[in-house]
């Protein structure tokens, strides 16, 4: 059985209610009729119903009218969950009038759900922002507990016959939000991704902290910044697998590792990735997924108190579908992890 192939069997063992706040956008109903179909999630759309009726008639989408809707202009949906938005933000002097503005926009709208204990995690992007996206989760959903970054990881998925990960699977963080991590965030990054790894993918985590040194072949801050965010994640995580800083061929090559850090609890078998910036991690995904013929799905937010996940805006319906599931998966993670 495949990776999604487990996470979607997961995902109909426990089903999740996933909010997805942009309830008139063509791909994200197709997206949300096939979810329905399936019987993988219990589905909340945030729009008119009039109009996601429509719609949904129009591209012949029967599931549609077994999905909750709720309509953001429904003084009663606002009398719910402004009062919520105004005592999570009045410390930065909110209004109850502007917190009642905010609570009518969609993606504040689905996070507050998600707060309230309405719903189990949200996914958009698909007509929105990342920024727009993250603002909201940040304000309302918050971050884990110890953790205060959010990161995104991408699961790449190796084709059959390469040694490489768990399975034939690989994570990669952060590859989508933080541009040059300090050595405490990238210690945290660490850490999220190690849940990414147990929640979403089903393996046992094998965290390799990247860098171009291994154990001390080179001398330099980005190195030291490195060494210091191993020593971090250590004290975080004590049961944690872990090892930096390694460079990428002695993370996962036994035969390199064995030469280069024959010490190393990896032993040359990480399976994730930490990369020690952005442009670091972006550009590796990028290269492995166009040049190596690897899968990469994702991102992943991680770090964020209940599941709320990012679309690209060039997203098709079937990337829709396979977030809404990932989504399920990390919201059943979080609840078993309490």
């Amino acid at each position: 059985m495949g990776l999604f192939e487990q996470m979607t069997a997961k995902a109909k063992a426990s089903r999740q209610r996933i909010v997805l706040p942009e309830g008139t956008e063509p791909r994200t109903l197709t997206a949300a009729n096939r979810i329905i179909g399936d019987q993988i999630a219990d589905i909340i759309l945030i729009g008119n119903q009039v109009e996601i009726y429509r719609l949904a008639d129009e591209m012949g989408l029967d599931n549609i009218r077994k999905a909750k809707i709720v309509d953001p202009a429904d003084e009663s949906i606002i009398d719910k969950y402004a009062p919520l938005f105004f005592e999570l933000r009045k410390s930065k002097g909110i209004t109850m009038e502007e917190a009642r503005l905010t609570t009518a926009n969609p993606l504040y709208l689905g996070c507050l759900m998600v707060k309230a204990g309405d719903a189990d995690g949200q996914v958009a992007g698909a007509q929105n922002t990342t920024g727009n996206v993250l603002r909201a989760a940040f304000q309302v959903i918050k971050t884990q507990p110890g953790i205060d970054v959010v990161s995104g990881a991408f699961l790449m998925l190796v084709p059959p016959g390469l040694p490489y990960g768990t399975d034939g699977i690989l994570i990669f963080a952060d590859c989508a939000v933080v541009p040059d991590p300090t050595a405490p965030e990238l210690a945290q990054i660490a850490v999220s991704a190690a849940k990414t790894a147990r929640d979403i993918a089903g393996i046992e985590p094998r965290v390799a902290m990247l860098s171009f040194s291994t154990k001390g072949s080179a001398k330099h801050d980005l190195v030291q910044k490195v060494i210091d965010a191993t020593k971090i994640a250590h004290e975080m995580a004590p049961d944690l697998i872990l090892d930096g800083e390694l460079q990428a061929d002695a993370a996962i090559v036994p035969g390199v590792c064995a030469s280069k850090a024959p010490n190393s609890p990896l032993s040359g078998r990480a399976n994730v990735l930490i990369f020690p910036s952005l442009a670091v991690g972006n550009i590796a995904y990028k290269l492995v997924q166009r040049l190596g013929g690897v899968e990469a799905v994702g991102p992943v937010l991680q770090g964020l108190a209940a599941p709320v996940n990012d679309l690209s805006r060039g997203a098709f319906p079937e990337d829709i579908y396979k977030t809404i599931i990932m989504t399920c998966n990390q919201a059943i993670g979080l609840k078993e992890n309490k």
